[in-house]
């Protein structure tokens, strides 16, 4: 592994989730609180408008929803289309990145789904 090197840097980011000011953790933050996986989630493969997105993702505000594609889409991860309709219309889907983080973590959530019978803690709802 390379030298972490202190941040801000000058020249190509090295990397390095275990330093306190490396990037890559506001990052992590955003792909894996429980706002931004579900949202990713939902937009793998399709594109959705908000009121899809907000009822394929139970239990999420219209507050919440908004300020996490607003993030997700600063980081790179989807875009955004305004269509000129009347009423108006807004859809969302994931960019080639936001694809592939998706994929990731569908694969971490789908863990979680299949052994969620072995997992000790699962029966308490902290949600």
């Amino acid at each position: 592994m390379a030298t972490p090197i202190p941040f801000p840097a000058t020249g190509p980011l090295m990397a390095d989730v275990m330093v306190a000011a490396c990037p890559s953790r506001r990052i992590l933050s955003h792909v894996t609180s429980r706002w931004g996986v579900l949202v990713l989630l939902a937009l793998r493969g399709k594109t959705l408008r908000f009121s899809g997105l907000r009822r394929q993702i139970g239990g999420v505000s219209e507050r919440m929803l908004a300020q996490t594609l607003q993030t997700l889409e600063a980081d790179g991860f989807l875009v955004r289309r305004a269509l000129d309709v009347v009423p108006p219309h807004v859809e969302y889907r994931l960019t080639p990145l936001g694809e592939d983080v998706a994929e990731k973590v569908g694969a971490l959530t789908g863990w979680i789904e299949d052994n969620l019978d072995r997992i000790p803690g699962a029966g308490l709802a902290d949600v």
